[in-house]
């Protein structure tokens, strides 16, 4: 009796450990059915004779993001909720738009490295690695330069120029997600109790209270 319970228990293990990682497909392709209402890691296949080529199809990154912001930067992602074939494939791009002087604030990706080349302008990038040294590679890169920023690592791309600039970026992930630091640090919902905010910074609460109001 006892090694019929261990024998279910590992095979219920090994059923759930099925949904939660992407193991290699048993099929050419699992593109994501994003009306599904099953919960796994990812995305459920949507019906093989369903799919089309447009499942393999994004459109629009010719188009400029919208700069007109604080930051003076934009995003267009092209992950597997634009672009449902990406399902499982563990790949997904970006389009990097910055005006003069554009920013995108130091962030991290969670669930996948990020490799970026520039299509026009100059971006002042780099990362930071992670404790005890915290060191920041930095590098000035052009048209047609590559920069790689590893997983999970805090990173930046900055245009200091007065032109605008663009790059592409690939992504180690169907779905890499993305945590903007200020914003979690600042603009937490319910918000990060003031007093700690203002030990971990060594700052004044006021400050840190003006902080939290811009987000």
């Amino acid at each position: 009796m006892a090694s019929l319970v261990l024998l279910l228990a590992l095979l219920a293990l090994s059923f759930s450990y099925s949904l939660a990682s992407d193991p290699s497909p048993l099929q050419d392709f699992c593109v994501a059915d994003l009306n599904s209402n099953m919960f796994v890691n990812g995305f459920v296949c949507k019906s093989p004779k369903l799919v089309t080529a447009d499942d393999f199809t994004a459109h629009s990154l010719d188009k400029p993001g919208n700069t007109s912001n604080p930051q003076g930067s934009a995003v267009t992602p092209v992950f597997v909720e634009q672009l449902t074939g990406l399902n499982t494939l563990g790949v997904s791009l970006a389009r990097l738009d910055f005006a003069p002087y554009g920013l995108i604030v130091p962030h991290y990706h969670p669930r996948g490295t990020e490799i970026m080349t520039v299509l026009e302008g100059e971006l002042y990038v780099g990362f930071v690695t992670s404790a005890p040294d915290f060191k920041l590679f930095t590098k000035i890169v052009k048209k047609g330069d590559v920069f790689v920023f590893p997983k999970g690592l805090v990173h930046f791309q900055f245009n200091y120029g007065a032109k605008k600039a663009v790059a592409i970026s690939g992504l180690g992930s169907q779905d890499p997600g993305v945590v903007l630091v200020p914003n979690a640090v600042f603009g937490s919902n319910p918000p990060i109790n003031d007093g700690i905010l203002a030990k971990a910074f060594q700052l004044d609460k006021k400050i840190i209270d003006y902080l939290q109001s811009k987000f």
